[in-house]
Parts: C-alpha cells; structure tokens; sequence
C-alpha cells in the first residue's frame, strides 16, 4: 500500500474509553452493556451507566450496531482491530513524522532500543518488501541480467 493511499484512508478515530469498548466488544460480541460493563470493571471501574453512555455514543459514530432482541439489546462492533489500529497509527505518524516511515522507525529503534529477535524480523520484513517492489522481468523486458543473476 502506497503512502498516499494510508493518507487517503485514515480510519476511524477512537478515544481511549471507546478503545476500552471496542476490545472488550471483540472479544464478547454479540453481548449486551451489562457484559461490557462486567468485563471492564476490574480495569476501570466503570458504572453501568457510564458503559452505556459511551456504547449509544459509538452506535451514533457507527463503531458499533445495536440488535433489539425482546427487551435485550445487544451490540456488535461494525469495525475490527485492524482497521481501528490504522486509524489510530495513520493519525500518530502523521501528527509526530509528517507521515514519514523512516524516522519513525528510526526513532523507535533509538528510543526503545531493539532485541537481536527484533531486528531480524525487521530484516526479513525489509528483504519482503524490497523483493515485492522490484520490478520483474516481465515488467521492464529490456533490462539485462549479470551472470551471478542480478539485473543491470
């Protein structure tokens, strides 16, 4: 995926409760305010009322979809991780790199430093992408192979 398609394509935006929600929706979904509310509130605390304050809020955002089943409403997540991460990663990069990969990464690795594990898998993923973004013969017909095999 190109940089101007992640620009293009921001994601949702979730604050750090609905983030709360949403993981806790994941995994209980379909489930009810009350399942919610129960899963949390070791970590935070919560009130009913305050979990389905925020789970109306995230129905009218369209995170989530309500069901009405009898008197049971139950709610179901109309995002997955993947696409909440996105979001929240494509609006950090831009806010702190204007968008940049490389000093991103760059300023991670100095920051947090990196495990030998780590920076292999670093390795591979660059070797990856470099081997996807090189042009294949079929696509650039005049270029010359050497004899050990690379292109000239």
């Amino acid at each position: 995926m190109g940089r101007k398609q992640r620009r293009d394509k921001p994601g949702v935006e979730l604050t750090e409760a609905e983030w709360a929600i949403i993981r806790a929706v994941w995994e209980h979904q379909p489930c009810a305010v009350g399942t919610i509310q129960e899963a949390l509130a070791a970590s935070r605390g919560w009130a009913y009322s305050t979990v389905k304050t925020t789970m109306d809020r995230m129905v009218r955002k369209e995170l989530l979809r309500v069901q009405q089943i009898r008197k049971l409403r139950v709610y179901r997540a109309t995002v997955d991780e993947r696409e909440a991460r996105r979001g929240e990663f494509s609006r950090m990069l831009q806010r702190a790199f204007d968008g940049a990969l490389a000093p991103m990464v760059q300023f991670l690795v100095e920051q947090e430093g990196l495990s030998a594990e780590e920076a292999l898998q670093l390795r591979e993923i660059a070797r990856r992408m470099t081997k996807a973004a090189k042009p294949s013969r079929a696509e650039n017909p005049h270029q010359e192979e050497t004899g050990d095999g690379s292109a000239q």
